[in-house]
């Protein structure tokens, strides 16, 4: 076998074996919002008074890309569709005089032509530390 092949089929092994393979590590976009915001599951650690509790909600008509033939491909909002809803909730939030959302929750549904969406999570003020 000449070498020129021989080589050939070792890049192309290669090259086979890398593209099996996924990155371990997960890169995330971590969002910057005006206040500190916890989700449904987290606490935290400073102690807090509730203000008010915050929703967004609304619907949009679902779009080309969700439906083909009749059938749905997708459903809800995508990634940054969300961290729009959650900046717009904190904004509010901010507003009251809030330092933080707690128990963020997002929820979604599906009609035949709608997707409806619904984000809450509690405006709480941090206690003066003694």
């Amino acid at each position: 076998m000449k070498r020129s092949n021989y080589l050939w089929m070792i890049m192309l092994g290669i090259g086979l074996l890398t593209g099996c393979f996924r990155p371990i590590i997960y890169l995330q976009n971590q969002p910057n919002y005006p206040i500190d915001v916890f989700y449904d599951s987290q606490r935290p650690e400073r102690p807090y008074e509730p203000l008010q509790d915050m929703e967004t909600k609304g619907e949009t008509a679902l779009t080309d890309r969700q439906t083909i033939n009749r059938r749905m491909l997708a459903r809800g909002n995508n990634m940054q569709q969300k961290e729009v809803l959650l900046a717009r909730l904190t904004m509010e939030a901010k507003k009251l005089g809030a330092d933080a959302l707690v128990g963020v929750r997002y929820k979604y549904y599906t009609s035949r032509h709608e997707d409806g969406y619904l984000m809450t999570g509690l405006a709480v003020k941090y206690r003066k530390e003694q």
